[in-house]
């Protein structure tokens, strides 16, 4: 088969030969170095604090989420009043953004410190590269449990194999979210049940206590966007002919008053020892902006721009850093943060120098992005699914945002400072990208051309539902 990509009036046209099983004649060398160089790498600054007992780490996820309807990023609703309360304790970070606006892709970067051509999983259903060094498995090998209790159907160990990275992972599945239709997501209060079980039978269980590290993700407010009466009523949503984005809210407050649920009951009981508490999202969300609803098929702020914030009671001090930040940022931030040493393969900016010593935030910061297809969810040659499903890819630097269409050639220039809402295209039509943005692209081709075939778990038909039902399926 054969597959190409050019970009009109360049001079970089290029056609790549993809021949089923036969993947090894177009090995790469050198291309993962190249993209990690690409990729905004740490600040020089010193890679660990010291610190005597580890501490534990609590890492709260919601799924799509976007920052700015959050009422500590400025929205008039008032839609997040326990995570207000949890993100104000901390380090917030203004201008935190995904690598890729999809789950699987965005939470293994998240953990792994890779770009999503880097570690494989760069769409739903692609598993991830073997062997790869993550954020659980450095604190297993430092003596922490590791445990993840998570919400979203697309993080199955099978699909994923996110699984072989944390000694317990609890994907929670039930038919209460997608009123009672098929075994789908569950909701936050079921969550919340699994992880106090889970902590309530480690604490009955365990002689000698280990640092724990433990990763909730909670689906809401995911789409189908759920109408929670009480909560929408809590944020003076009308009774009738609420809109999409009403509901889209009314979750968000659910989602909200749950986290809240949980922090109450860890802070009354002994699970957590001077906790680090970080809170995320996976990515953001499109409610109609630029005649688009949900998430991954495209570049622009909605889907990208997540909350993102550190708590430390004791060690972090409250602050608002404006600079640059990715989700690949946690994994060594949280690492360094615990004294612990940093795998060299983790990409990421490591930000504890800033948090805890007065460091510069990197201002300057050049970060890029990647959009790819949706679910892969049959048989397939996963080198093709990779190869094949590249859609954008963007760079930002300073307050300039370039992205590229690969499919119909078209760029797009932003100025975030001056056009937030990304209405006023700088670009001519047939304009062509720069030289840094193209670099980017080449660099993401070529890593992905270093993947031989990983068959994922083929689904049945109820799961290839489940999943057009959330969108993930193109």
């Amino acid at each position: 088969m054969r597959y190409s990509y050019v970009i009109d009036g360049l001079s970089i046209r290029r056609e790549i030969q993809i021949a089923m099983g036969q993947s090894s004649r177009f090995l790469k060398a050198g291309a993962v170095v190249l993209a990690c160089t690409l990729l905004s790498a740490s600040n020089g600054a010193p890679r660990t604090v010291s610190r005597g007992e580890l501490p534990d780490i609590l890492l709260v996820s919601v799924d799509t989420l976007r920052a700015d309807h959050l009422s500590i990023y400025g929205y008039e609703r008032k839609t997040s009043p326990r995570i207000d309360r949890l993100m104000a304790g901390g380090a917030i970070f203004d201008q935190a953004r995904t690598v890729e606006p999809l789950t699987a892709p965005a939470l293994v970067s998240m953990l792994t410190s890779m770009a999503p051509h880097e570690h494989g999983a760069s769409r739903n259903g692609l598993r991830m590269r073997p062997g790869l060094p993550s954020l659980p498995k450095a604190l297993e090998a430092a003596g922490y449990d590791t445990a993840a209790i998570l919400g979203n159907w697309t993080l199955r160990d099978k699909l994923t194999h996110l699984g072989e990275h944390f000694q317990e992972y609890d994907l929670v599945l039930n038919r209460r979210r997608w009123f009672g239709l098929v075994r789908g997501e569950a909701t936050a209060e079921d969550l919340n049940e699994r992880t106090l079980a889970f902590l309530e039978s480690r604490a009955s269980a365990a002689e000698d206590r280990k640092p724990l590290f433990l990763w909730v993700h909670y689906t809401e407010p995911h789409a189908p966007y759920r109408l929670w009466r009480d909560d929408a009523d809590s944020i003076g949503l009308p009774q009738n002919n609420l809109t999409k984005l009403d509901r889209y809210d009314s979750e968000i407050r659910f989602v909200d008053r749950q986290i809240g649920d949980l922090l109450d009951s860890l802070a009354r009981g002994d699970h957590l020892q001077d906790p680090i508490v970080v809170f995320t999202s996976d990515h953001g969300e499109s409610l109609g902006e630029h005649n688009y609803w949900g998430h991954g098929r495209n570049l622009y702020e909605p889907g990208l721009h997540i909350p993102m914030s550190i708590t430390w009671q004791g060690h972090v001090k409250p602050m608002r850093l404006p600079a640059p930040a990715l989700n690949t940022d946690l994994a060594p931030t949280l690492l360094s943060l615990a004294g612990l040493p940093v795998p060299e393969r983790f990409s990421g900016y490591d930000w504890a120098p800033v948090l805890v010593g007065g460091g510069e935030q990197p201002l300057d910061r050049v970060t890029t992005y990647q959009a790819h297809k949706g679910a892969v969810i049959s048989n397939h040659s996963s080198e093709m699914a990779r190869q094949s499903g590249l859609l954008e890819v963007g760079r930002i630097e300073g307050p300039d945002k370039e992205v590229f269409r690969i499919g119909n050639n078209r760029r797009r220039l932003f100025n975030l400072s001056r056009d937030p809402q990304e209405t006023r295209n700088l670009s001519s039509r047939r304009e062509e990208p720069t030289e840094s943005l193209v670099g980017w692209m080449e660099s993401v081709y070529d890593s992905l051309l270093t993947f031989e075939d990983m068959p994922p778990e083929t689904l049945d038909q109820a799961s290839i539902e489940q999943l057009k039902s959330l969108g993930y399926v193109d």
